[in-house]
Protein backbone atom coordinates (compact mmCIF):
# COMPACT_ATOMS: atom_id res chain seq x y z
CA UNK A 1 0.00 0.00 0.00
CA UNK A 2 2.76 2.55 0.73
CA UNK A 3 4.43 4.11 3.64
CA UNK A 4 3.14 7.08 5.27
CA UNK A 5 5.19 9.17 7.97
CA UNK A 6 4.64 11.84 9.84
CA UNK A 7 6.92 14.74 11.48
CA UNK A 8 7.29 17.89 12.93
CA UNK A 9 5.53 17.47 16.77
CA UNK A 10 6.32 17.92 19.59
CA UNK A 11 5.79 20.58 22.95
CA UNK A 12 4.20 24.05 22.26
CA UNK A 13 2.32 26.74 25.00
CA UNK A 14 -0.75 27.65 24.41
CA UNK A 15 -1.74 30.04 22.22
CA UNK A 16 1.04 28.71 20.17
CA UNK A 17 1.65 27.66 16.80
CA UNK A 18 3.51 23.70 15.01
CA UNK A 19 3.13 22.62 11.64
CA UNK A 20 2.84 19.23 11.27
CA UNK A 21 3.67 16.94 7.88
CA UNK A 22 3.53 13.70 6.45
CA UNK A 23 5.28 12.12 3.55
CA UNK A 24 3.84 9.22 1.48
CA UNK A 25 4.49 6.83 -1.04
CA UNK A 26 1.12 5.12 -1.69
CA UNK A 27 0.51 4.61 -5.32
CA UNK A 28 -1.91 6.49 -7.54
CA UNK A 29 -2.60 9.21 -4.35
CA UNK A 30 -4.15 11.26 -7.02
CA UNK A 31 -7.54 9.91 -6.36
CA UNK A 32 -7.11 9.74 -2.88
CA UNK A 33 -8.26 12.66 -0.30
CA UNK A 34 -5.83 13.08 2.97
CA UNK A 35 -6.55 13.75 6.01
CA UNK A 36 -5.69 14.31 9.59
CA UNK A 37 -6.98 12.57 12.67
CA UNK A 38 -5.78 12.88 16.31
CA UNK A 39 -6.18 10.50 19.23
CA UNK A 40 -6.21 10.98 23.15
CA UNK A 41 -6.12 7.79 25.76
CA UNK A 42 -9.19 6.39 25.90
CA UNK A 43 -10.85 8.47 23.02
CA UNK A 44 -11.07 7.11 19.69
CA UNK A 45 -9.65 8.89 17.20
CA UNK A 46 -11.15 11.68 15.58
CA UNK A 47 -11.22 13.48 12.11
CA UNK A 48 -9.23 17.00 12.40
CA UNK A 49 -9.37 18.02 8.24
CA UNK A 50 -8.83 16.62 5.06
CA UNK A 51 -8.27 17.83 1.84
CA UNK A 52 -8.69 16.13 -1.66
CA UNK A 53 -6.29 16.35 -4.86
CA UNK A 54 -6.89 19.58 -6.52
CA UNK A 55 -6.89 21.00 -2.90
CA UNK A 56 -10.23 22.87 -3.49
CA UNK A 57 -12.29 21.09 -1.41
CA UNK A 58 -11.54 21.29 2.23
CA UNK A 59 -12.71 19.72 5.71
CA UNK A 60 -12.52 20.53 9.00
CA UNK A 61 -13.87 19.93 12.20
CA UNK A 62 -15.40 22.36 13.84
CA UNK A 63 -13.09 22.21 17.37
CA UNK A 64 -10.27 23.40 14.93
CA UNK A 65 -11.86 25.58 12.03
CA UNK A 66 -10.47 28.66 11.94
CA UNK A 67 -7.38 27.82 13.53
CA UNK A 68 -5.80 24.57 11.68
CA UNK A 69 -4.92 25.34 7.87
CA UNK A 70 -4.36 21.65 5.71
CA UNK A 71 -2.49 21.57 3.03
CA UNK A 72 -0.64 19.37 0.49
CA UNK A 73 2.16 19.12 -2.37
CA UNK A 74 1.97 16.21 -4.13
CA UNK A 75 4.87 16.36 -6.25
CA UNK A 76 6.27 16.07 -2.71
CA UNK A 77 3.54 13.53 -1.79
CA UNK A 78 3.58 16.02 1.41
CA UNK A 79 0.94 17.02 3.21
CA UNK A 80 0.51 19.98 5.85
CA UNK A 81 -0.99 20.95 9.17
CA UNK A 82 -0.68 24.30 10.23
CA UNK A 83 -2.02 24.63 13.92
CA UNK A 84 -2.16 27.98 15.61
CA UNK A 85 -3.71 29.27 18.72
CA UNK A 86 -3.11 26.12 20.11
CA UNK A 87 -5.02 24.92 23.40
CA UNK A 88 -4.06 21.84 25.47
CA UNK A 89 -7.47 20.05 23.91
CA UNK A 90 -5.43 20.26 20.65
CA UNK A 91 -3.07 17.54 22.69
CA UNK A 92 -2.77 14.07 20.87
CA UNK A 93 -1.35 11.64 18.81
CA UNK A 94 -1.57 12.82 15.53
CA UNK A 95 -1.82 10.58 12.52
CA UNK A 96 -1.96 11.23 8.51
CA UNK A 97 -4.05 8.97 6.02
CA UNK A 98 -4.86 8.07 3.00
CA UNK A 99 -8.80 7.52 1.59
CA UNK A 100 -9.06 4.13 -0.10
CA UNK A 101 -9.91 4.79 -3.71
CA UNK A 102 -13.38 5.89 -4.65
CA UNK A 103 -13.97 6.45 -0.38
CA UNK A 104 -16.82 8.40 0.91
CA UNK A 105 -17.22 9.40 4.40
CA UNK A 106 -14.00 11.57 5.39
CA UNK A 107 -15.36 11.36 8.82
CA UNK A 108 -14.74 7.91 9.01
CA UNK A 109 -11.77 5.91 10.00
CA UNK A 110 -13.09 3.20 7.92
CA UNK A 111 -12.56 5.10 4.48
CA UNK A 112 -8.86 5.57 4.79
CA UNK A 113 -6.36 2.50 4.06
CA UNK A 114 -3.08 4.07 4.90
CA UNK A 115 -1.74 5.72 7.93
CA UNK A 116 1.01 6.82 9.84
CA UNK A 117 2.14 5.68 12.95
CA UNK A 118 1.36 9.31 14.28
CA UNK A 119 3.06 11.99 15.83
CA UNK A 120 2.39 13.53 19.40
CA UNK A 121 1.90 16.82 20.07
CA UNK A 122 1.34 18.35 23.83
CA UNK A 123 0.20 21.83 24.14
CA UNK A 124 0.82 22.31 27.88
CA UNK A 125 1.97 25.40 30.06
Amino acid sequence: QGEVVESGGGSVQPGGSLTVSCVHSVRTSSGRIMAWFRQVPGKEREFVASINFSGRHITYADAVQARFTISRDDDKRTAYLQKNNLTPDDTGVYYCALTKLAAGDVYSVDSYDAWGQGIQVTVSS
